[in-house]
């Protein structure tokens, strides 16, 4: 009662014990926990799918490289012609970087392409893997040219 005799309103405010609120917070915080597991586990694989997939489109430019050399070391007259070697890199996946051509050797570069799809939560996009190759063709003591491949660290030749 107040002082004049009336009934005073009280207001009360309740606070949860600390176990409680312990009993709230613990199942909130065990599934944020479980969640961002999930999420991190979830983009490893991504990014572990795509590297596979990207060695997988590197793989692929080697045997294109090697098909490369095989085309022309069966190429008619000798050494073929910057334009004919353009035109069989193209065949093959692949853009002709350098042509140096001697009297008893022709050196190719030639950046080959693998492209691979990759699948993410945004969709699939296309990409491409490439790999430069040094390919060098020399005649032998009988006359036939003999090919060499070889990878390149960089493709710095332009």
């Amino acid at each position: 009662m107040s002082n004049n005799g009336t009934v005073a309103q009280q207001s009360r405010v309740t606070v949860p014990s600390p176990g409680c609120l312990a009993a709230l917070m613990v199942p909130l915080v065990a599934v944020l926990i479980a969640a961002s597991v999930l999420m991190v586990m979830h983009c490893r694989q991504e990014r572990a799918n795509e590297r596979n997939k990207a060695e997988e489109a590197l793989e692929r430019t080697a045997d294109l490289a090697h098909s490369y050399a095989r085309d022309m070391v069966v190429a008619p007259n000798g050494f073929p012609g910057q334009e004919v070697v353009r035109g069989i890199a193209e065949r093959h996946d692949g853009r002709l970087l350098s042509y140096a051509r001697s009297v008893d050797s022709l050196t190719t570069i030639v950046r080959f392409f693998g492209e691979y799809e990759d699948t993410n939560m945004f969709g699939v996009s296309h990409s491409r893997a490439y790999h430069c190759y040094s390919i060098v063709l020399r005649k032998e003591a009988e006359g036939a040219p003999q090919a060499k491949t070889s990878p390149l660290e960089e493709c710095n030749v332009i």
